[in-house]
């Protein structure tokens, strides 16, 4: 026997007795560290839920009009529950949420964004097409202090109308589509306004046939709807009394009383009616 201790043969007894509680032991840690490093599986019916609360939860927030907490919840649907459709409906939240604080360039590119993604999702494809034709038209500047309407740089203003224009022509019984079509009349007054201003310009140059070269624009671009509805209104006879008066500064009677009567065919009364007869009477006068 060793001095102060056990011998070799009692230690290695001693072991021996051990090795099956060691062995044991791991093996019981080994199955825990497994078990705790696989999740349990998901079906797809709770996967399925899990989203749909998910994103119910996010919409509480949304309508509650928490926008920046919203779009961080609406984000965490999309990352988590990619494979479903409030994946999809979340991004159209996100962009919703960026309208209402009046970001309209970040919800304009988000719709798109997300028509590109989409597109075979009709119904969310046409909701998310009118948003962006309304963000556009928000985006048009007002100001009492910048020049008027119709001396500024109108391509906030042509953007607007390709988008309204677009839309109503491809969805027009949606229920958007009647508000839209308003919202055409009053981009295209404004944008027949601005080619009438240049014209004017261009009319107190002398520079005649530019002058026509305008008018003339607006009258066959912004005449009419798709529909065949007048889209300006009451510019259209404005155009037509200032190009038969560009005519007749320019000597060519003919156009200028062509011009004139169309005035009257599309207005018989009122005030650019009654200058329209003037005119007629004027050129009968001169025997043009």
């Amino acid at each position: 026997m060793a001095r102060g201790g056990v011998t070799r043969y009692g230690a290695g007894r001693l072991l021996m007795r051990r090795q099956p509680a060691l062995t044991s032991l791991v093996a019981a840690g080994l199955l825990a560290l497994c078990a705790c490093e696989q999740e349990p599986a998901k079906t797809a019916l709770g996967y399925t839920e899990n989203a749909k609360r998910a994103y119910e939860s996010a919409l509480q927030t949304f309508n509650a009009k928490n926008w920046l907490e919203a779009q961080t919840e609406m984000r965490e649907v999309r990352r988590k529950y990619s494979y479903s459709k409030y994946a999809r409906l979340a991004e159209l939240r996100i962009a919703d949420a960026d309208y209402e604080q009046e970001k309209f360039p970040e919800a304009v590119h988000e719709y798109k964004d997300f028509i590109r993604a989409h597109r075979s999702e009709e119904d969310d494809v046409a909701y998310a097409r009118s948003r962006v034709a309304e963000a556009t038209y928000a985006e048009i500047p007002e100001s009492f202090l910048m020049p008027a309407a119709e001396e500024r740089d109108q391509a906030a203003v042509l953007d607007s109308y390709k988008e309204l224009r677009a839309y109503v022509a491809d969805y027009p019984n949606a229920k958007p589509s009647a508000h839209l079509r308003e919202l055409v009349r009053q981009v295209t007054a404004r944008l027949v306004r601005h080619e009438l201003y240049v014209a004017r310009f261009y009319l107190a140059k002398e520079n005649y046939e530019a002058a026509v070269a305008r008018i003339d624009y607006a009258l066959h671009t912004y005449g009419a709807t798709d529909d065949g509805e007048p889209a300006a209104g009451g510019l259209l006879p404005d155009a037509l009394i200032l190009l038969g008066e560009t005519y007749l500064k320019m000597h060519k009677w003919p156009d200028a009383r062509q011009a004139f009567e169309a005035v009257v065919r599309s207005e018989a009364v009122g005030p650019n009616a009654i200058r329209a007869r003037h005119y007629l009477e004027y050129l009968a006068q001169r025997g043009a």
